[in-house]
């Protein structure tokens, strides 16, 4: 697999934005090479959001800020730009989405259009803006479109879901499939998944039914055999884990934390033959405050200050184990 890190502190909670310190480029580097060690590709997650007031792609702030620095060296960037239109201006989208590949084509290796769709219920992520679903198909075909045109070959153009289970989500799937068409399939090169097992509902013990192991499997399987079909995504389109964490905080320990992920990685790595899947990217780097106790606060694999919690080391370990040399 290809592994990264979304390497920010800023992060959507429920219901606003939580963020902490500054981020500190220099720190963030050099956890960045410490994690990529000799593995020759490694994915590094920024975030560009699209507003009514603001929609010139150049004026608009990253997540991390100045975001081109982390590229390079065997480091490829995954922009993902966010759908946070009030008004629902798809036009508008359409045009900032092709600002983007026009202004970043060249030194970005994958381009996600929107940020989990079909989640509905968090009002800071794109699934609660209206329009989202057309916002999502104009955008993937623009991307590809403006790719092409401006002869960015490589760059690969996707979107983000989230699993979910409980409730009947049938109508999303068959929505974009019929808003899209074959242009739309045709114009994906992956589709990702968000998956935060233990987080938001608690799960069995490890070795149980309903464990984590068990979790990650199911939600890769429903995934590609259940929803992509829905919307007519063939298989031979990659599932890539876009996001993925576990976090610290009270009765959430640092060692469980290093336990869950590594338990994760190594299921998502067992089967991605089966599901096609080629990329895992973490969520996050670093805490945004690692003194609240707000379950978004500490996402990090590092604490506030960048110094290391177990589950960085590792992390670091599976990379090295399990990354593509």
């Amino acid at each position: 697999m290809i592994f990264g890190v979304y390497p920010g502190g800023t992060l959507g909670g429920d219901p606003v934005m939580v963020s902490g310190r500054p981020n500190n480029p220099e720190r963030i580097k050099e956890a960045i090479d410490k994690l990529q060690g000799a593995i020759r590709s490694f994915a590094v997650r920024c975030y560009l959001h699209y507003t009514d007031s603001s929609p010139d792609p150049r004026s608009e702030r990253s997540q991390p800020e100045s975001f081109l620095q982390y590229g390079g060296d065997g480091r490829e960037l995954d922009l993902v730009l966010s759908y946070t239109s009030e008004s629902g201006n798809v036009a508008g989208w359409v045009e900032f989405v092709r600002g983007v590949v026009r202004h970043y084509g060249a030194r970005i290796a994958m381009l996600q259009v929107t940020e989990e769709p079909n989640l509905t219920h968090v009002p800071v992520i794109d699934g609660s803006f209206p329009n989202v679903r057309q916002a999502l198909v104009q955008g993937v075909i623009a991307a590809k479109e403006e790719a092409r045109r401006c002869g960015y070959s490589g760059l690969q153009v996707g979107f983000s879901a989230v699993p979910l289970f409980e409730t009947d989500t049938h109508d999303f799937w068959t929505s974009i499939g019929a808003l899209g068409g074959e242009r739309f399939i045709k114009a994906l090169d992956y589709v990702g998944l968000d998956i935060y097992p233990d987080v938001f509902f608690p799960l069995a013990p490890s070795g149980l039914p309903g464990d984590i192991r068990h979790f990650v499997e199911f939600a890769m399987r429903s995934f590609r055999e259940t929803s992509l079909p829905e919307a007519g995504i063939p298989a031979t389109v990659p599932i890539h884990v876009a996001e993925n964490g576990w976090p610290t905080g009270p009765e959430r320990s640092y060692e469980r934390q290093a336990e869950a992920l590594e338990t994760i990685i190594r299921t998502v790595n067992d089967y991605r033959g089966n599901y096609n899947v080629t990329h895992y990217e973490l969520f996050d780097l670093r805490d945004a405050d690692s003194s609240s106790p707000d379950l978004f606060s500490q996402f990090g694999i590092v604490r506030d200050d960048y110094s290391s919690k177990p589950a960085f080391d590792v992390y670091r370990r599976l990379i090295n184990e399990l990354g593509r040399c």
